[in-house]
């Protein structure tokens, strides 16, 4: 069955996967010959737009050639050189205006310079030029050949066009800078210089602690982007250490001075969205008496991190989108437009595509966000990592209340033991419970088995004040709980019973630290 007589359904399927592998192949490496190459056999493959080819100009001069193809021989490649101008694809590169040639056999500025006629099949055959722009500059076109006669729309087609010619263009963009970072760097030796000159000190400061090569692969990205303005989406489960990711890029980044300002999309009310963004004038509504800067005011000249992105409700999406489009925004209640120099890193721990495929999602906000994707492995993809991440957390606990404990040899091992389905984050939690209630100077193997059992069926206590149900005994992973969970009351009556302790009041509400502080946050603004 070909795309022409696929059904509808079928067809999306085809295009999310064409899509998707091709966010993967950008997350996977920045050389772009073979990654646009195999966008182009992808597009070629699943979608029908055969003998895609990239056109960029040729170093040291006026012309432009064909780099990166699919479907075409290398004598084809070879022939394809166009001055500005010349044929549909030099006057696409000269316009910067996209072309679309119905038939190529009555278009007389079709050339057929690269693919004799003979060559293509022998009914109507379109051609699709698209310019690849970026900042007002036309860097060079993304072209394709189409069977006419088939019933997958055109606009579908061009659609699906715009977004692989985007992300051809970050590639392309984000390859040379790259290069201009790395050229002095030998391939030898990158690794242990980057360890040994700034990643060891820097990652020890910001908690980022490890040797895992996941992580290493994940800390690489983030140095080879960090020069850049350019989007970064963190991806992978919760309590992975997204937060400190996102420190460690801004502190990298040029912008290190500026403000790092932090969002948390899933601990705002709905209604509150827009004016805690973007900010409001004095009288733009009640309560309003003075005018206030949002979060991207707050971060302007620096970077703005959007945590648990995928919360973000749709209307806030189309706006969220303005603004990152139009870099300036409005403030609730005012007229004027605000210009904004903000560098965005978001992070989440859902599947934004099967969100974009469920509708709870805006696949043009994806687009934006999602031109550097770096996942963050799970604790139990770098097991190594256990034992020296212990010791870290462990020691910033102890100092943080004052306490001298230590672990002993059995303890240890029953933590590096433990599959840790939280991650880093329910690593710290139970640490912290330990160091709280430990009854002596060093924690024995009973008190950590005692604490991870409790973790994984749900201990008494931790449901004391909760009305959510405690977690079914074959469960090892604290439920999920709404911000609307516990009300005013609970949460006041576990401060009270814990004389203000809130690390203690989580844990006696199944709570972590974090969430009891995001609904601390929502009572204050109820």
């Amino acid at each position: 069955m070909t795309s022409a007589t696929l059904p509808a359904e079928q067809l999306q399927n085809e295009e999310m996967l064409v899509i998707r592998e091709s966010a993967r192949l950008m997350g996977k490496s920045l050389e772009p010959g073979p990654v646009i190459r195999e966008m182009l056999h992808l597009i070629s493959e699943f979608l029908g737009l055969n003998r895609g080819r990239v056109v960029l100009r040729q170093p040291g001069g006026s012309n432009y050639a064909i780099r990166y193809a699919y479907g075409l021989t290398a004598e084809e490649i070879e022939r394809g050189v166009y001055p500005p101008g010349a044929g549909v694809t030099g006057r696409v590169l000269q316009s910067g205006e996209p072309v679309i040639v119905q038939d190529i056999d009555d278009d007389p500025h079709y050339l057929a310079r690269a693919v004799d006629r003979a060559r293509l099949p022998n009914e109507t055959v379109s051609f699709i030029a698209l310019p690849l722009r970026s900042e007002g500059a036309v860097l060079g076109l993304l072209g394709v050949h189409r069977i006419r006669g088939r019933t997958r729309a055109l606009a579908d087609d061009l659609r699906i066009l715009e977004i692989i010619a985007t992300l051809i263009t970050q590639i392309l963009k984000l390859n040379d800078r790259v290069a201009e970072q790395t050229a002095r760097l030998e391939h030898e030796n990158r690794e242990l210089k980057w360890a040994l000159e700034r990643g060891a000190p820097q990652q020890a400061t910001l908690g980022i602690v490890g040797e895992a090569p996941a992580l290493r692969h994940a800390l690489r990205q983030i140095e080879q982007v960090s020069s850049t303005d350019v989007t970064v989406l963190l991806l992978g489960e919760s309590g992975t250490g997204k937060e400190l990711f996102a420190r460690a890029l801004h502190l990298s980044s040029p912008r290190r001075d500026q403000a790092f300002v932090k969002v948390n999309c899933g601990a705002i009310p709905e209604n509150l969205f827009e004016s805690e963004l973007f900010g409001y004038e004095k009288g733009a509504f009640t309560g309003a008496v003075a005018a206030r800067a949002g979060y991207f005011e707050q971060a302007n000249g620096g970077t703005l991190f959007l945590d648990e992105i995928g919360e973000l409700p749709l209307a806030m999406q189309v706006k969220l989108l303005r603004v990152l489009q139009e870099k300036s925004l409005q403030r609730v209640g005012g007229r004027r437009e605000t210009p904004i120099d903000v560098r965005i890193v978001a992070a989440t721990n859902l599947d934004l595509q099967q969100q974009v495929s469920s509708g709870r999602f805006r696949l043009d906000l994806y687009y934006r966000l999602n031109i550097i994707p770096i996942r963050l492995p799970a604790l139990r993809e770098r097991r190594e990592d256990i034992r020296p991440l212990v010791r870290h957390q462990l020691n910033l606990i102890s100092q943080s209340y004052q306490r001298n404990v230590g672990l002993a040899p059995e303890a240890m091992e029953k933590l590096a033991g433990y599959p840790w389905p939280g991650n880093i984050r329910q690593l710290h939690n139970v640490l912290e419970r330990l160091v709280l209630l430990a009854e002596g100077a060093t924690i024995s193997a009973q008190e950590v088995e005692r604490v991870i059992h409790s973790e994984a069926t749900g201990s008494p206590e931790a449901h004391t004040f909760g009305s959510a149900p405690p977690p079914p005994a074959a469960a090892s992973v604290r439920p999920y709980l709404p911000a609307q969970s516990h009300d005013r009351q609970q949460i006041e009556q576990a401060l009270a019973q814990t004389h203000g302790n809130k690390s203690r009041a989580a844990q006696m509400l199944g709570l972590t630290l974090r969430q009891l502080n995001y609904r601390l946050q929502r009572l204050k603004t109820a």
